[in-house]
This record gives C-alpha cells, structure tokens and sequence, in this order.
C-alpha cells in the first residue's frame, strides 16, 4: 500500500500567513482606539486596519476551509469594487454631514492604500480553475 504525498494549494500554504495578518491588523486598530491617542492612529489606522480585516474575513483568507458558497460568491474584484463602494460612501454620507463625524478626503486614500494591495495579493495567489 503506497500512499501519495500531500497535495497542498497555493491556499492552504498561504493561510497562515492571512492569519498572521489578520491578528498584526487586529492589533494595530486596538491600539488606535485604545492605546495611542494621536490623530494619525486614530484617524488613518483605523480607516486602512478596518476594511483589511473585513476584507480578509470575507475572502475566507485566513482558514485552509475557503471552498463554500460565500467564498465563490464574493470573488477578489467582487469583494473588492463591493468594499471600496461601502468606504466611499462612508466618505460621502459623512460629507453630507448625515451623522455626526469629520469628513477628511484623506480617507479616501487610506482605503485604497490597504485594499489595493490586498486585492492585488489576493489576486496574485488565487488559484486558477482546472480547466480540461
């Protein structure tokens, strides 16, 4: 009885690291809200920790149990164009003054500046259908 090594994805090898990930930006955002009191860390940290660590828990990037129905529904670029939308109109609903909270169009770049880079690795380690 021979047995065949174990096929790993590109997934399961790459989980810890998302996992990793997940708990650095965990991390960072409890430090914004609690710990280091500048405006910086709690205007900008929070606007980049926030949507990375939505990002990658809707993704299912941090667990090697990634093939369901809400991981084939939200895609990278529909996870993607769907989290930049909801940032943006944060943004703007904040501009139109419609709940108390300060408008700063550098938000706008915190969003992009972390979730372009991880829809562009996200991109980069999907794996691609076996197609015959």
């Amino acid at each position: 009885m021979s047995t065949s090594p174990v096929q790993y994805s590109t997934h399961d090898r790459n989980a810890p690291y998302w996992a990793a990930t997940l708990i650095i930006l965990g991390t960072l955002g409890l430090l914004a809200d609690f710990a280091i009191n500048t405006p910086f860390w709690n205007g900008y940290i929070l606007d980049m920790t926030g949507p990375a660590w939505h990002y990658i828990l809707v993704r299912g990037l941090f667990t090697t149990k990634k093939d369901n129905r809400w991981t084939r529904l939200f895609t990278p670029i529909h996870t993607f164009i769907l989290f930049v939308l909801v940032c943006f109109s944060i943004e703007g609903i904040q501009y139109l003054e419609w709940y108390d909270s300060t408008f700063d169009p550098m938000d706008f770049l915190a969003y992009i500046s972390i979730l372009t880079p991880l829809f562009v690795i996200d991109l980069f380690f999907q794996e691609k259908p076996n197609v015959i």
